[in-house]
């Protein structure tokens, strides 16, 4: 599958904030990249059939032990 220089570059970022273990969000912070745009084209891509990295979503909660 070919890739236009915009979609690579886009693509590009998707899978570093994947390797980097980086929610999209913060990815975005990091690389000062509008995470509307990324979320936009980790969308497009997908629909266009472009296989995208999983997001990393970190823990939202966490296990806790109370001890009485």
């Amino acid at each position: 599958m070919w890739l236009s220089p915009v979609r690579a570059r886009w693509l590009g970022h998707l899978y570093h904030a994947h390797a980097l273990g980086l929610s999209l969000s913060a990815y975005a912070r990091r690389q000062d990249v509008s995470l509307a745009e990324l979320m936009d084209w980790e969308r497009r891509l997908h629909e266009a059939g472009v296989p995208v990295p999983e997001r990393h979503r970190p823990a939202r909660f966490v296990a806790v032990e109370v001890v009485a």
